[in-house]
């Protein structure tokens, strides 16, 4: 009889395990001797693991390894990601799309111009940054999310178009008398 699959933590979880990781890794970055090194070793090997994984992956199965959060940025970390950085940034602000939305405005991949990225921002109707966070957070959250999704690329770059206000259509049908 098979054994139950060992619990698998929960996105939170993982994450708070890496924000402690990050801490640790700094403070450990700042002692001599070899526990550096075995930090970089460490990452290598697992590293090497993960390659022979995705290397012995059919498509399907390396799609949906690529698409797993965690393991994506793995890939990433590694050098190892089988998609192009293009891809997966265009991803990244396909993800962001509906919430960009949420709040009167829009965001569109625009491609990759060298190791730039860009994106074109819409913000609706003249709302700029007076409805409830500006242009600014949405940039940076877009920047933020494509560098994670790619961080081959250098720097993102909106490409800002803002919607036009309400005109009623009366006042494109009507011509005023002189």
């Amino acid at each position: 009889m098979a054994e139950p699959a060992a619990a698998r933590l929960a996105d939170p979880d993982v994450e708070a395990r890496l924000a402690r990781l990050d801490e640790v890794l700094e403070a450990l970055a700042s002692l001599p001797g070899p526990a550096t090194e075995a930090v970089r070793l460490l990452t290598e090997v697992y590293g090497e693991a993960l390659a022979r994984v995705l290397d012995r992956a059919d498509g399907e199965l390396a799609a949906r390894l690529t698409e797993d959060e965690l393991l994506g940025h793995l890939l990433v970390l590694h050098d190892i990601h089988p998609e192009p950085a293009e891809r997966r940034a265009a991803r990244a602000v396909e993800r962001l799309r509906p919430a960009v939305q949420e709040r009167g405005g829009d965001v569109e991949w625009a491609g990759v111009e060298g190791e730039v990225a860009r994106v074109r921002l819409t913000t609706g109707g003249g709302c700029g940054s007076g409805c409830g966070g500006g242009t600014s957070e949405v940039t940076d959250a877009v920047r933020a999310a494509v560098l994670a999704a790619a961080p081959e690329l250098t720097a993102v770059e909106p490409l800002t178009d803002t919607a036009p206000a309400f005109v009623p259509l009366t006042t494109l049908t009507h011509r005023s008398a002189r």
